[in-house]
């Protein structure tokens, strides 16, 4: 079933249902086809981006200028100092300005309020490429490049492994919609948000499939086939680095932690990735490893979402 998403927001995986995610899934695979035959596929022709970036980004800003190119329309970059947000004009009022010059909007900020009010103000979609709060777009590419590697997703079980934090948050959303296992192992004080896990839960019951919360890594990743990782400090934490460091020991995804795992697993990371801290380089650089597939397929996925809310 098909179903039309022009003009929608994709502001959280929690706000889309299973069909649209898999729309995205087999446009992204048509979209992939299509950029390495080298075949012309200017869904946006002549279409506008803005994007907006609160923080710093290496794999955001470059899938998200390179995929509106390839779809025949430009991205515009607007970095923490190029927009009126910060001497006080306030969302509302950029959003309606905005909706009056582009045909969507990208924002990679840390308050998730702000992409919201987005949405809710302007009168065109907006894309959320990250907040403290939730990571969706990197999600969907992670589901998108495990169904490539596994040709299925139902019934696949992912541990996560680390701070409770937006991939956590989006690896919730986005597992339990599509009725993959997920288990999340952090130190305590560090679980994800209990309403997220919640909506988790509904999603997960509906599928029949699991949503576990523990602190012990060994249970998570016993069996798994994807085992997921990410930064024990993410930007805007950097003081509590020390702290974290201490907390997380013991939630080193080593040799020794992947052994309980299946021995086909894949390995993924959202990058960047601080080698022997969260994982070893013995994982990262594994045959399990599919980081940098994950972190290609972060532009075939994010041109699926943009041709399909801006056509």
């Amino acid at each position: 079933m098909s179903i039309n998403m022009k003009g929608k927001s994709f502001v959280s995986i929690a706000d889309i249902c299973e069909e649209e995610a898999w729309q995205i899934f087999d446009l992204s695979k048509w979209l992939k086809i299509k950029h390495f035959t080298n075949e012309e596929h200017k869904l946006l022709n002549g279409k506008t981006l803005g994007m907006i970036f609160s923080k710093p980004s290496t794999r955001t800003r470059i899938s998200f200028e390179a995929g509106i190119y390839h779809l025949g329309g430009i991205g515009m970059y607007f970095g923490p100092n190029d927009l009126q947000l910060n001497r006080g004009e306030t969302i509302e009022d950029t959003a309606k300005v905005l909706s009056r010059y582009l045909d969507g909007i990208m924002i990679r900020t840390f308050s998730h309020q702000d992409v919201v009010d987005l949405a809710t103000y302007g009168s065109i979609p907006v894309i959320n490429g990250l907040t403290d709060l939730l990571h969706p777009c990197q999600v969907m590419a992670d589901l998108f490049t495990i169904w490539e590697k596994r040709r299925v997703l139902k019934g696949l079980k992912l541990a996560y492994i680390g701070d409770g934090n937006n991939m956590a948050h989006s690896l919730l959303h986005g597992c339990s919609l599509v009725g993959m296992d997920v288990f999340i192992a952090s130190p305590r004080g560090y679980e994800p948000q209990e309403e997220i896990v919640n909506n988790a839960l509904r999603h997960a019951n509906a599928h029949g499939s699991k949503v576990v919360i523990t602190n012990d890594p060994v249970e998570a990743v016993k069996d798994a086939d994807i085992i997921y990782t990410d930064v024990w400090a993410s930007m805007g934490q950097e003081k509590e680095a020390a702290e974290r460091n201490a907390r997380f020991q013991g939630f080193q995804v080593n040799d020794e932690l992947v052994s309980h795992a299946k021995r086909d697993y894949l390995f993924m990371h959202c990058l960047p990735a601080h080698r022997e801290e969260e994982v070893t380089n013995s994982v990262i650089n594994s045959a399990n490893s599919i980081v940098f597939d994950e972190a290609e397929n972060r532009m075939h996925v994010q041109k699926a979402i943009m041709a399909l809310l801006m056509q």
